[in-house]
């Protein structure tokens, strides 16, 4: 694997000293961009975050710094056809994949950087919202981490009874008729955090960290991704439904969910996590969507009881 070099926005990142980002040619040839922080600090091992559907490295600079002051390196991805990766679509602003499987594409990529680097072992796993979906099904294929953090996991999307038939059917035709590059009705080309403004927003309770998401996209607008096509929501309709089918993977785990979780399937978290024996679902009050982007005690707490869990488990070294 010949590395190159990509940008890394430090100046809005707050991220850790010395991070790096490369740019990653996956085995389908989509590039990807991958960052690397903490590697002085990660004696304990290396954290692989996988971020949400619309999100980009430098959303989790703040986050490489609670696991760097932890002990722990953290290794980022720019999920295909968002951030600085390879956009899917002349309209970039659109969230699209050809086969939601080609995400396991961008995260085999990203192991092969971290045994590259010889990145601090044990691995471990972080992944929030869409990630969760992807992180999910990257345990399932065998993915060698010794335990995992889900926060507000895709396991399924929050829609109404009639809107998740009519999400199934207009996306199915759609995509079978070859208009699946529409944008999903009810979404907008526009970023979320600059098409609404901070109250009664769903995603963090924080003023300040959604102000840190908001100056991310400003300041840097190839950042920014808008609404889902037709297709992405059908191929990610289809994702979780399979997933559902699975059994449960041998991972130890923590799941957080706010109460105010409107994003993704709350039902379908509460049925997995039922059934996920070494596994423990723990709910913030009063939470929005991104439990990691909530205020501090919030986040101390949850970067505290992940680190705990990664400890406890560092044993178990599979990388």
């Amino acid at each position: 694997m010949t590395l190159t070099k990509a940008p890394l926005y430090h100046d809005v990142a707050d991220g850790p000293d010395g991070g790096e980002a490369y740019w990653l040619i996956c085995a389908d040839g989509v590039r990807i961009r991958v960052a690397v922080w903490g590697v002085e600090s990660g004696k304990k091992g290396t954290v692989l975050l996988y971020p949400g559907r619309t999100e980009y490295i430098e959303k989790y600079g703040r986050a490489a710094s609670e696991f760097a002051r932890r002990g722990y390196a953290t290794l980022v991805i720019d999920w295909r056809g968002q951030g600085v990766s390879d956009r899917l679509l002349e309209d970039g602003a659109l969230g699209h994949v050809g086969e939601f499987k080609d995400y396991q594409l961008d995260a085999q990529a990203a192991l092969s950087l971290a045994r590259k680097l010889e990145l601090p072992t044990p691995y471990t796993l972080l992944a929030h919202s869409m990630g969760g979906c992807i992180g999910l099904r990257a345990l399932i294929d065998g993915l060698p981490v010794t335990s995992a953090i889900f926060t507000g996991p895709m396991w399924g999307i929050a829609l109404t009874t009639s809107k998740r038939s009519l999400g199934w059917a207009a996306s199915t035709m759609a995509h079978s008729l070859g208009f699946g590059d529409m944008l999903a009705p009810g979404t907008l080309r526009e970023t979320y955090v600059l098409a609404n403004p901070f109250d009664d927003n769903m995603l963090t309770t924080d003023v300040e960290m959604f102000d840190y998401m908001k100056t991310q996209v400003i300041t840097y607008p190839d950042l920014a991704l808008g609404g889902p096509t037709l297709s992405w929501l059908n191929k990610a309709l289809r994702e979780c439904r399979a997933l559902r089918a699975h059994p449960t993977p041998n991972v130890p785990c923590i799941t957080y969910l706010g109460t105010n979780e409107r994003i993704v399937d709350i039902p379908t978290i509460h049925d997995r996590m039922s059934r996920w024996p070494n596994g423990e679902l723990r709910i913030i009050e009063r939470g929005e969507h991104e439990i990691v982007m909530e205020g501090p005690e919030t986040r101390n707490r949850v970067f505290d009881e992940a680190c705990a869990l990664f400890e406890r488990h560092a044993k178990l070294e599979t990388a």
